[in-house]
């Protein structure tokens, strides 16, 4: 059996474990330079804040309504998010860590009630360790645990966050009144595409003809009906093939002028986009580098450079390195700058990655270096090993007016208690 586990408003109940008095507030934490409303409890969704909500647009709504707003804090999402897989390996026998609040186990064969209360127990020490609430759903492949954790959020007076799909005929009622858009990796552009064939639930996606289904959504789409059928065939090499980028990009705090800031700004967005690669074991043969202005500035500018990597790389210092000159390219003196960003594409595995007679992919030496940077900055808070490029005085980084402390990864930010 396949159990999902996913941390419920993850980024909003990180903010939670250090400020207990929140328990039952609403509170909504936004997207980089304090931009929109990316994670809201419970609480929050039912006073109306809706989710990629402009933060201009519902700053009164929320000072109206007692809404808790926080800037986001991803270092420490990310050690919270650490902490819960740690304490989920300590239970199941294999883990595959999907994202930062999501993760698949493999958990043994039991009766139903056996397995509820498996995950009743997980689901409590998971809270007990780390205060963070989770979801679970329990079925015999990914998609069906998706769509059981779909159930289990959905419902969680009734199902206290905990539900399986393993009787046949449950799983058949339930994909009957299950929308496809809401199925895991369908969304609303290949909803619309299958809706237009008249396949507008799970049930009948699952019921679909083969060749017809990939004719439509590829064998990725094949896969997923497949697994609607109970045939497990989705790994997490699959879902990272099926990727196609890896972006970081970001609005300024304040207008860039200069080059030197620009590099900046460019080369720090590269250290976080080869983070990601290196976390989901790729590789990148493609780089584009964007740099634009203010979409409300008169004189609107945008504009990117394309390059090809001769050999396959996750190693920051070499992207460091291929960006420069493009960032050099496209500066234009005197220009007021608002956003700056990378693309990573053309991704392969690292386990299948082509060698290249002339030009080496990443040597031991690479790897060793990079495992190193992560494992500093791991134990000792994000930025804190990272290459000259990327500079120190940052002023240009986003603005986190609301942003909260770095409970867990800074000793000068502990928390203090009395």
């Amino acid at each position: 059996m396949i159990a999902l586990i996913d941390c419920n408003s993850f980024y909003c109940s990180c903010e939670r474990v250090f400020r207990p008095d929140l328990a039952t507030k609403p509170v909504i934490v936004l997207s980089n330079n304090d931009g929109c409303a990316v994670s809201r409890s419970d609480e929050a969704k039912a006073v109306g804040v809706k989710m990629g909500a402009p933060y201009f647009k519902i700053k009164d709504f929320c000072e109206q309504n007692a809404v808790h707003v926080f800037s986001s804090n991803y270092t420490l999402y990310g050690d919270m998010s650490r902490r819960v897989m740690e304490t989920l390996a300590e239970e199941v026998a294999r883990l595959e860590i999907y994202s930062i609040d999501e993760a698949f186990a493999e958990i043994p064969d039991m009766s139903e009630a056996e397995l509820r209360d498996f995950a009743l127990r997980l689901r409590d020490k998971i809270f007990r360790h780390t205060g963070i609430p989770v979801s679970i759903g329990i079925a015999p492949t990914k998609v069906l645990a998706k769509v059981a954790n779909h159930i289990a959020k959905a419902n969680k007076e009734f199902t206290e966050c905990v539900y399986s799909l393993v009787n046949e005929r449950e799983i058949t009622a339930e994909l009957e009144r299950f929308p496809v858009r809401e199925v895991w990796g369908i969304g609303r552009k290949l909803a619309k595409k299958l809706g237009a064939h008249r396949i507008d639930t799970a049930k009948e996606l699952r019921e679909s003809n083969d060749k017809m289904i990939q004719q439509l959504l590829s064998i990725t789409g094949l896969y997923i009906a497949k697994e609607l059928r109970g045939e497990s065939c989705i790994t997490l090499e699959i879902l990272r093939e099926a990727r196609k980028q890896v972006v970081s990009t970001r609005s300024f705090g304040k207008p860039v002028y200069e080059i030197e800031e620009l590099r900046e700004s460019v080369a720090t967005h590269v250290t976080s986009a080869a983070l990601k690669l290196r976390q989901q074991g790729l590789l990148t043969r493609y780089l584009r580098v964007m740099i634009q202005t203010s979409r409300f500035d008169e004189n609107y500018h945008y504009d990117s450079l394309p390059m090809s990597i001769p050999a396959a790389t996750a190693s920051t210092n070499k992207l460091i390195a291929t960006t420069m000159p493009l960032v050099d390219r496209l500066y234009r003196r005197g220009v007021r700058y608002k956003k700056a960003g990378v693309v990573l594409s053309d991704l392969v595995p690292h386990s299948r990655v082509q060698m290249d007679l002339f030009n080496g992919s990443d040597s031991a030496r690479d790897e060793h270096l990079m495992r190193t940077l992560d494992e500093v900055n791991r134990r000792f808070g994000r930025g804190s090993l990272a290459f000259a490029a990327c500079g120190i005085d940052k002023f240009w980084e986003m603005a986190s007016n609301m942003k909260s402390p770095a409970h867990t990864t800074r000793w000068s930010e502990l928390l203090r208690v009395g």
